[in-house]
C-alpha cells in the first residue's frame, strides 16, 4: 500500500503570530515537505492546482520536475490537475515530459477542481464542466497511445495529424486516479475505463464517501476489469498529531478555528466526529485510518494533509517525521495483515505498466469489454 502525502499550497496567516510567508517561502516549504517525505520513507507527493489566491501551485510539472530532480524513489503525483481548463495536448505533453526526467515516477489526479470562477479564466464555461471533462479526458487518452491523431470534438479546436512530443516513457502513458467528492459520473468514468479513483474525503462524511467508491467498483466490476474488491481507490485525510489528544488540540485549534477551507464553521469537535479529521496521538491516527477500510474495502493509496492552514514549516516537518517513523510502519502492516490474496496491495506503477506488456489493457483507448455507457463519450 502506498502512503504519502498532498498538499493544497494555501498561503494562510499563522494565527498564533500574525505572520504569513510569502508566495515564495510557501513554495520552497512544498518543496521542503517532498524532502522530507522521501527521508522518513512515504511514498508519494501530490501537489493541487490552483489558480487562485491564496494558493500558490499553479504550475505542478514545475513543482515536481523540482522535486523529481532532488529525489530518488518518491512518487510524484498531483492532487488535482484540472481535467476542464487545461488543454488536454498541453497535459499530454507536460506529465509525458516529467515522466521521462522522473524515469516513470509520476501519475496524476484528474479533477474538475472546486472553484467555479477558474473556468471563464481559461474561455471555459463551468455549467459544462462534466462533458468537459469526459471529452477532454478521451482526447488525452488518444494522445497518450497513438501516434498520429485526427481528432474532433465540441471544447477545442479539431486536430489533424497531430503527434504529441515527447510520447510516454517506454511507450507507456502514466496511471491516471479520477478524483471526485461529488460526482457519481466521475466514478463512472473511472470504472468505465479501469482507472483509478481518488475520493478525497478530507470533508465529507463516511456514508457519502462509501456510497461514490461502491459506485466506482461497481462500475469497475461492471466493465470487465475484475472484481470490485480489485478495484484500485485511494482516499485522503488529515492529521494533527502530539503526545496527548489534549495536547494535539491545545496546539491545532486555533489553526483549525482560522483555517480559510473550514474555519469559523464547525467546531473541531464536530469536524473530527463527522469527517476523518484526526486530532490526537499517533494510536488514534492508527486507529482512525485502519477504519477507512471498514467502508470503503481494501485501498491501495492513502495521502493526508498536513501543511494547511497557516502552520509553520518545522511544525509540518516534525509531524512528517511521526507519520513516517510511529504510524505509517503499523498501517502498513495492519493494511497488508487483512487483505485478500486476490486484492492489490499497490497501484500501477511505471514499472509494473510496462511488465505487463504493450498489449495490456492499460494501451488501449477504449476498453476492450465495456459496454458504452450513458455520459461517457466516445
Amino acid at each position: 500500500m502506498q502512503f504519502g502525502v498532498f498538499t493544497v499550497g494555501d498561503v494562510t496567516v499563522d494565527p498564533t503570530t500574525a505572520t504569513a510567508p510569502t508566495e515564495a517561502e510557501r513554495l520552497r516549504a512544498m518543496l521542503r515537505i517532498a524532502l522530507k517525505a522521501e527521508e522518513v520513507g512515504l511514498d508519494v507527493f501530490a501537489t493541487g492546482e490552483h489558480h487562485n489566491p491564496p494558493f500558490v501551485p499553479s504550475s505542478p510539472t514545475t513543482l515536481l520536475g523540482w522535486i523529481a530532480a532532488r529525489t530518488e524513489k518518491l512518487q510524484l503525483s498531483t492532487a488535482t490537475t484540472l481535467i476542464t481548463t487545461n488543454d488536454p495536448v498541453k497535459i499530454a505533453e507536460d506529465y509525458a515530459t516529467l515522466q521521462h526526467l522522473s524515469g516513470g515516477r509520476v501519475d496524476l489526479m484528474l479533477g474538475r477542481g472546486n472553484t467555479g470562477p477558474v473556468y471563464p479564466w481559461f474561455g471555459k464555461d463551468a455549467r459544462e464542466g462534466l462533458p468537459l471533462a469526459v471529452e477532454n479526458y478521451h482526447l488525452l487518452r488518444r494522445l497518450w497511445r497513438e501516434p498520429v491523431v485526427d481528432w474532433s470534438g465540441r471544447y477545442r479546436t479539431p486536430l489533424q495529424g497531430f503527434t504529441a512530443t515527447p510520447a510516454p516513457l517506454d511507450g507507456t502513458p502514466p496511471f491516471v486516479w479520477h478524483g471526485s467528492i461529488r460526482s457519481p459520473e466521475i466514478a463512472e468514468q473511472a470504472g468505465y475505463y479501469g482507472d483509478g479513483f481518488f475520493h478525497n474525503n478530507i470533508f465529507w462524511n463516511i456514508e457519502h464517501t462509501e456510497q461514490m467508491v461502491r459506485r466506482y467498483r461497481e462500475r469497475f466490476e461492471h466493465y470487465g476489469h475484475g472484481g470490485a474488491d480489485q478495484a484500485i481507490v485511494g482516499l485522503g485525510g488529515q492529521v494533527f498529531m502530539a503526545e496527548t489528544e489534549a495536547a494535539a488540540k491545545r496546539f491545532f485549534r486555533p489553526y483549525f478555528d482560522n483555517a480559510p477551507v473550514y474555519g469559523h464553521g464547525p467546531s473541531l469537535e464536530e469536524f473530527t466526529e463527522s469527517t476523518p479529521l484526526t486530532v490526537g496521538t499517533p494510536d488514534q491516527v492508527i486507529e482512525r485510518t485502519l477504519g477507512f477500510a471498514d467502508y470503503a474495502g481494501d485501498y491501495q493509496r492513502q495521502l493526508f494533509l498536513l501543511d494547511h492552514a497557516g502552520l509553520p514549516i518545522e511544525v509540518v516537518e516534525e509531524q512528517l517525521e511521526i507519520l513516517g517513523r510511529e504510524v505509517v510502519p503499523v498501517l502498513r502492516k495492519e493494511f497488508e495483515r487483512r487483505r485478500p490474496a486476490h486484492v492489490p496491495s499497490d497501484p500501477p506503477t511505471h514499472r509494473t505498466l510496462v511488465a505487463a506488456g504493450p498489449n495490456a489493457p492499460h494501451h488501449l483507448v477504449e476498453p476492450a469489454r465495456a459496454l458504452a455507457p450513458t455520459g461517457v463519450g466516445r
